[in-house]
């Protein structure tokens, strides 16, 4: 027997298909070597990718503070 999905329009995928591929050699363009295959860990270019977004947040807050001191 099959299983009904509740909410509608939410398709079933695996776990794999949810999480998309991290690419490290993106999202640190300058580096000069393969990060992918430095890091091959998925738990470790996860934590690389949170680290740059946080700091991307919290640069933006930083630009944001000094905009309002003007």
């Amino acid at each position: 027997m099959e299983e009904k999905n509740d909410e509608p329009g939410k398709i079933d995928q695996p776990d794999e298909e949810k999480e998309r591929e991290i690419d490290l050699n993106v999202l640190f363009p300058e580096k000069g070597y393969d990060l992918n295959r430095l890091f091959p860990d998925e738990g470790t270019k996860k934590l690389l990718y949170d680290l740059r977004r946080n700091k991307r947040d919290i640069d933006r807050f930083i630009k944001s503070l000094s905009v309002e001191e003007e």
